[in-house]
């Protein structure tokens, strides 16, 4: 015998009741941010432009930030780590090359459709591996807050390359 999907009001009640008429993700729910509409007032780094489209400043978020960044052919950061946040980064279009390590002695790329995952506290940097084309990735942090903190007194298993600017964000010893 077929079930009959049919209910009257009082079986059972499609509305929600409990939620308030004037709740605030009633307007401001979900959020649709523009890609041509981010927020360059970010921290920039020479080589290296960054835009936020998700924050505290924006939407209100409390627990996430992300954004894009732009890196400049051989364009690299000092060493860094971002403290307790985690970092998510995913390659649109670019060749992305990652050092990490007390000696920044281990390396790995990633190219158009990869993510990177950075846990926290890990020592990394990060290259544009191209010498030709810019870097393009998506940035996701799991806070609102910038953590960076810089680290100077490693001794890398590989002397960084030529640097043709300076960061001032993440500091080279």
């Amino acid at each position: 015998m077929p079930h009959d999907h049919s209910h009257d009001d009082h079986d059972h009640d499609h509305h929600h009741h409990d939620t308030p008429s004037d709740a605030p993700w009633k307007y401001d729910g979900v959020r649709v941010i523009p890609g041509d509409k981010l927020d360059a007032n970010t921290a920039q780094t020479p080589g290296m432009y960054r835009q936020a489209a998700i924050n505290h400043a924006r939407v209100g978020a409390e627990k996430i930030w992300a954004g894009t960044v732009a890196i400049a052919p051989n364009a690299k950061t000092g060493v860094h780590h971002h403290g307790p946040l985690e970092s998510v980064i995913y390659v649109v279009r670019g060749r992305a090359r990652l050092r990490w390590g007390e000696r920044l002695e281990f390396v790995a790329e990633a190219g158009p459709g990869d993510f990177i995952y950075v846990p926290p506290y890990v020592p990394h940097q990060e290259i544009n591996a191209n010498p030709d084309e810019t870097l393009e990735c998506v940035l996701v942090r799991s806070d609102n807050e910038a953590v960076v903190v810089n680290i100077t007194d490693i001794d890398p298993v590989e002397q960084p390359e030529n640097v043709p600017w300076i960061d001032p964000i993440h500091r080279e010893g």
